[in-house]
């Protein structure tokens, strides 16, 4: 899989790019992060990405022939077309479920917003195929999110992590479910015991009330599907 990152920020992505699950997932070739800095697609001396709105009003907006010229030369660098992504507030909430759809493509560019947003038109083009938050509150730009929707998709690759097993049961699984408490050695610590059921060996028992203590956390701290 081939992941594109357009961003005002690439020594942010860079970094992150190339530390632990991803650095891995790129040396096995499971995945491909290429970083793109969207200011190398300027034509002025200040590479300038921003101007003021029409109208008036705070801040700066993202230009729309930078940001045009970036996407089309991204998607022009493979014969497979990259589903591509704005991060904005704006778009719909990420979650597990989206990351495991988008972790079956062959490619995908991540579009970094910044500043107070991006000019329509690059909606109204068609540039921009869906937009997506990573949750209702303001970041300084969008190459967090981006980083943040990398992780989680690049994670569930084949081969990836050791385990194929700690992806399947994750939380937000296929039920959608909190993962169940979680207990290692000592089986006491300061009064603290481990709950029997976890040591008795009945695997059976073992995931009933795993399953119990998920339904329950989940309903605690999550609204809790309707068939659960």
């Amino acid at each position: 899989m081939i992941i594109e990152i357009l961003t005002l920020f690439p020594e942010m992505a860079e970094v992150v790019s190339r530390t632990s699950i991803l650095d891995r997932a790129q040396k096995s070739e499971a995945a491909r992060i290429r970083v793109h800095n969207l200011r190398d697609y300027t034509h002025d001396k200040h590479h300038t990405v921003d101007d003021r709105p029409f109208g008036g009003g705070p801040g700066m907006l993202m230009k729309c022939d930078p940001l045009v010229e970036a996407i089309e030369a991204i998607q022009a660098m493979e014969s497979e077309r990259a589903l591509s992504i704005f991060l904005t507030p704006q778009g719909r909430t990420f979650h597990q479920s989206m990351a495991r759809e988008f972790s079956s493509l062959k490619r995908l560019l991540l579009i970094s917003g910044h500043y107070e947003g991006v000019d329509e038109r690059v909606r109204e083009g068609g540039w921009i195929d869906q937009e997506i938050s990573i949750g209702d509150y303001i970041l300084t730009n969008g190459t967090i999110p981006a980083l943040v929707m990398t992780d989680a998709i690049v994670r569930l690759l084949p081969g990836v992590l050791g385990n194929a097993e700690s992806a399947e049961q994750d939380s937000f699984g296929e039920e959608g479910l909190l993962d169940w408490p979680q207990y290692t050695r000592p089986e006491n610590f300061r009064g603290l015991s481990v709950p029997q059921v976890l040591l008795s060996g009945n695997h059976a028992a073992i995931a009933e009330w795993r399953r119990e203590q998920s339904i329950r956390r989940t309903r605690e701290r999550r609204e809790l599907a309707a068939h659960i």
